[in-house]
């Protein structure tokens, strides 16, 4: 997959098969979109591309109010790599500026998309709306097909068990610890990106190596305070691994891991660590005979799991 950092550089994308938006968490109606943009690619002998934007658009546009605490399922890096994961051959990342939140929705169909990258096919997800004050929708961009020489399509809605997908739903169910609810909205594991690092901790009560895992992006959301079942990857090896969150005394969550089947996890390099289930809720890790109990009780049962 390539990544571009700006229109600018956006350059030799053949018949380029183009949609837009924030993409967070790249859940399953984000997948929806990106696996007809791969098949029309294939149709036009082109290439798929997918234009987002950095930071997010809330944050610029709302930074007082719904944009000043909102945290996003994935980091940049982390939805570059569920991207590439999902085929995708090309991300032009733009970065979100309140001049930019000025272009129009025509403007930014006939000077980017079609003026820079010649676009072939736009396609736009169920009710999405772009440009200044979202004036731009489908039904514009159906209008405009002839004039600026493109194809357009729109995806339906998506649901699981009859419920409309929505990255406002997945960071709700992740933010409660409702990891499995969250990872059938998503079609994948809910991941956190980081270098592990052996944190020192020690529990008089039960005896435990952790690691920490520092989360670097301010804007990562991490599940509710508790003990959870996942699995991590770091280069060649892989582990079921026991993992804590909790928060400091700046409410700042910390995530610290414990290898079950593993006794190390490489340093310096990043590891993909997967929420499969969350086993326990809260546990203060100060108190060491009461936190002691729920670790051994909690390391049990995940070592049962079949995951």
């Amino acid at each position: 997959m390539k990544i571009f950092r700006s229109f600018s550089e956006a350059k030799g994308i053949r018949n380029p098969v183009v949609t837009t938006g924030s993409f967070d968490g790249v859940h399953i109606g984000h997948k929806t979109i990106l696996n007809r943009l791969k098949k029309l690619a294939r149709k036009y002998d082109g290439e798929s591309v997918l234009v987002t934007f950095e930071p997010h658009p809330r944050k610029v546009l709302y930074p007082d109010t719904i944009g000043k605490n909102l945290r996003l399922i994935t980091s940049g890096e982390e939805k570059l790599e569920l991207l590439k994961q999902a085929g995708l051959d090309n991300v032009i990342i733009v970065e979100f500026t309140k001049d930019f939140s000025r272009i129009t929705s025509e403007e930014f169909v006939r000077d980017f998309l079609h003026g820079i990258l010649n676009v072939k096919v736009i396609v736009a997800g169920f009710n999405h709306h772009f440009g200044f004050n979202k004036e731009g929708d489908y039904k514009h961009l159906w209008n405009w097909r002839t004039k600026y020489n493109f194809e357009a399509e729109e995806i339906p809605e998506q649901e699981v068990q009859n419920e409309t997908v929505s990255s406002t739903k997945i960071r709700q169910a992740i933010k409660d610890g409702y990891i499995q609810r969250a990872n059938a909205y998503l079609d994948h594991y809910y991941i956190v990106m980081g270098k592990p690092r052996y944190s020192g901790y020690e529990n008089s009560s039960y005896p435990i190596k952790m690691y920490e895992v520092p989360v670097e992006d301010d804007s990562k959301l991490l599940p509710a305070p508790g003990i959870y079942a996942v699995s991590a990857e770091s280069g060649p090896v892989q582990a079921r691994c026991m993992a804590v969150i909790s928060v400091d005394e700046n409410d700042k969550p910390e995530l610290l891991l414990h290898l079950i089947e593993k006794d190390y996890l490489p340093y310096d390099q990043t590891s993909v660590i997967s929420f499969h289930k969350k086993i326990h809720g809260a546990v203060n890790l100060a108190d060491h005979k009461t936190s002691g109990v729920k670790l051994k009780a909690a390391k049990n049962e995940i070592s049962e799991l079949i995951y």
